[in-house]
């Protein structure tokens, strides 16, 4: 293992967040200690995009699909790789992008993150929203055909004690609020969670399912999606 170097290290409402670059070249971020992502690879980021335009745009859409371009909900900013990949598709309509920590923010606009996201935060039709996106679901009335969610390891494996609610009855209830009739939930997860796809199901979304993204070792990826009924 090489030896990683702080870029820039802030406390904020949420705990400590920290920008790392390791001896490879690889910018990581960690959060309360805890490992969240780092620009390696940014297939599993990529899926979790493309599996929720592939729900809203398949074959037989559900009634209440929008014919229009789909407007989607990214949450959180990360290093920037979900962003990037939905700003590179002229298939969506707004892209919004829900993020709590400031640091993160800075460090896309005009920090080291820059070189991975500024092409798209010049998109106009990119919006970033600085806010926690637990609260945002539960207080906006915006609207979106789609939720792609990735601000945790997984709904086991948050990395803060408040994170948990977005998995539970009441979150998933917030999510499908904000969601257009036929809309889509991505979630992305290090593991699978049955437990999450049946919580998924009693919230009232259809056609739930797993989606895995192999990995060089241990247990793939997944995004769970499912559609808000029309």
């Amino acid at each position: 293992m090489g030896t990683a170097v702080t870029l820039d290290r802030r406390e904020g409402p949420y705990g400590e967040v920290v920008l790392r670059l390791s001896e490879e070249g690889r910018y990581e971020i960690i959060a309360n200690g805890c490992f969240l992502m780092d620009t390696s690879d940014g297939r599993s980021e990529r899926l979790l995009v493309d599996a929720a335009l592939r729900a809203l745009t398949d074959p037989t859409p559900a009634p209440g699909a929008p014919t229009r371009r789909p407007a989607v909900l990214i949450g959180g900013l990360g290093v920037g790789f979900s962003l990037a990949h939905a700003a590179a598709q002229d298939a969506w309509g707004r892209i919004a992008v829900a993020e709590r920590e400031s640091a993160v923010v800075d460090w896309h606009r005009g920090g080291p993150l820059a070189e991975l996201s500024a092409e798209a935060l010049a998109d106009p039709r990119v919006e970033i929203l600085l806010t926690d996106l637990v609260a945002y679901l539960h207080t906006t009335t915006d609207r979106y055909d789609a939720l792609c969610l990735d601000i945790d390891n997984g709904p086991d494996w948050t990395v803060t004690e408040g994170n948990g609610s977005l998995y539970s009855s009441s979150g998933l209830a917030a999510c499908r609020a904000r969601l257009n009739p036929g809309g889509v939930l991505a979630v992305w997860s290090a593991q699978p969670s049955p437990a999450f796809e049946e919580a998924m199901r009693n919230a009232g979304f259809q056609q739930v399912r797993t989606e895995e993204v192999p990995v060089a070792r241990g247990v793939p990826d997944v995004v769970h999606l499912g559609r808000n009924p029309a």
